[in-house]
This record gives C-alpha cells, structure tokens and sequence, in this order.
C-alpha cells in the first residue's frame, strides 16, 4: 500500500509543479488566460478593489473534474 501511495503523491506533485510552471509563464502566453476571462467581476473603487473570479473557477471546476474522471476510470 504504502509503494502505491508514494506513486501518487509523485504525480500529485509533477502535476503541481505543471500547474505552477503554467502560472508562472502565463503572461507571456496570450492563451492562458487565467483570472482575466470574460465573466470575472472585478469592482474598483479609489484604492479598494474585490476582485471575484467566477467564470475562471467553473473552468478549473471542469477541467479537474474530466482530469480526476479519466484517471478513476483505470
């Protein structure tokens, strides 16, 4: 069991560094949008601003919910 497990916090963390790497370089890359798609509220007023991500988190949402679905399909 234990062998297994280590397997699978080596590829939760490739997956994270992915992710990160991804973060990192996304403004270079005009197609990874991420927290400034069409949907995201942002409210601006003088030196206060709410910042609220809605539609950037439904495209997570999505997106590790078919990641998680195709791995638990093995």
């Amino acid at each position: 069991m234990l062998p297994q497990f280590g397997k699978i916090l080596i590829t939760i963390g490739i997956v994270f560094v992915a992710v990160g790497v991804l973060l990192l370089f996304s403004d270079r890359f005009s197609f990874l949008r991420i927290g400034r798609l069409p949907g995201d509220f942002v409210y601006r007023r003088g030196n206060f601003t709410v910042y609220f991500p809605v539609v950037t988190s439904i495209v997570i949402s999505l997106v590790l919910t078919l990641l998680f679905w195709a791995l638990g399909r093995r």
